[in-house]
């Protein structure tokens, strides 16, 4: 079974493809024959060894790369009850699974897959479970309620884009702030508003109570704004970021929220549903074969992307 790992931390270069044996199926085990795999952040900081160093994950003389996954269930195990052989799911792979979700096969718990979007391919389908789970998270964890407006940084992004689509789902006023020439995009997607990030430091949050006096009742920070963006919310309101280091003091009497994903099959079943009505656009930029996994590596560091690159075993 071939799997994309790396054994020593640095560019794009360290990263192999290796023939492993097939991981031993648990009771509660299913074994999906991934036919795409989405690119993240955090396999570039798996691989560069960022994450390591922070103390977020074991050291091993392997390590698997590859989270988000989208395949045709192969094989289960004795107890598992909610996934047959031959099944399209999606899903998101633990940190303990070994090896990763970027291989031939991926084995993990029937509790992190969700039935596939019916009319998405595999490679859309691939790039909805860590990115869509990260969405819809930070947009509870912000407590915007219907009425509410929320600020999304980097809402043309692969995360920031789900939180406008799902922020409209959930009749939630979302402003948008973009950098320049994706204005349209995010009106697309479902921002009532579009700011375009100021160049100078520290304007966010003036542009935005330009025309929000008090402030915006929630922010969710995709693009690790931190204070910047901060000051665009309303005294009491609810400051949500996905990078620990990224996350400003809860001054103001603000709450501040820093949301971590997980796999959630229920919540990505949801998405799914969601995605059936039309209600979520799929996010692919680039699809590339395992074999170029590297080259998928540098096109996500050197950013701009608006969606994901999904390399496809």
């Amino acid at each position: 079974m071939l799997s994309l790992v790396v054994k020593a931390h640095g560019g794009p270069e360290v990263l192999e493809i290796a023939d492993l044996p097939e991981p031993e199926l648990g009771a509660h085990d299913v074994r999906v024959r991934v036919a795409a795999s989405a690119v993240n952040p955090i396999d570039l900081s798996t691989r560069s060894g960022r994450l390591g160093a922070a103390g977020l994950v074991s050291s091993a003389p392997r390590l698997g790369l590859g989270w988000d996954l989208a395949g045709e269930v192969d094989a289960v195990g004795p107890a598992v009850e909610t996934v047959a052989v031959g099944e399209a799911v999606i899903g998101l792979r633990d940190v303990l699974v070994q090896p990763g979700a970027q291989a031939e096969t991926v084995t993990v718990d029937e509790s992190a897959l969700a039935p596939a979007p019916r009319d998405w391919s595999w490679e859309e389908r691939a790039a909805l479970p860590l990115c869509g789970l990260t969405a819809s998270g930070a947009l509870e964890g912000a407590r915007a309620r219907t009425g509410d407006t929320v600020l999304v940084t980097g809402a043309a992004g692969a995360v920031g884009g789900f939180v406008l689509e799902l922020a409209r789902d959930r009749g939630i006023s979302a402003v948008a702030a973009v950098r320049a020439g994706q204005e349209a995009r995010a009106r697309a997607l479902g921002a009532q508003d579009v700011i375009v990030v100021p160049d100078e430091p520290g304007r966010l949050g003036v542009e935005v109570r330009r025309r929000w006096r008090g402030g915006v009742d929630a922010v969710v920070d995709t693009a690790l704004t931190g204070i910047g963006a901060h000051e665009a919310l309303r005294s009491g309101g609810t400051f949500v970021t996905l990078v620990r280091p990224f996350s400003p003091p809860p001054i103001r009497g603000t709450r501040v929220v820093v949301h971590e994903v997980a796999a959630d099959g229920r919540a990505l079943a949801g998405l799914s549903r969601i995605a059936d009505l039309g209600r979520l656009t799929p996010r692919v930029t680039e699809v590339l074969p395992l074999a170029r996994a590297a080259d998928a590596h540098r096109l996500l560091e050197a950013g701009g992307l608006d969606g994901r690159v999904v390399l496809c075993p």
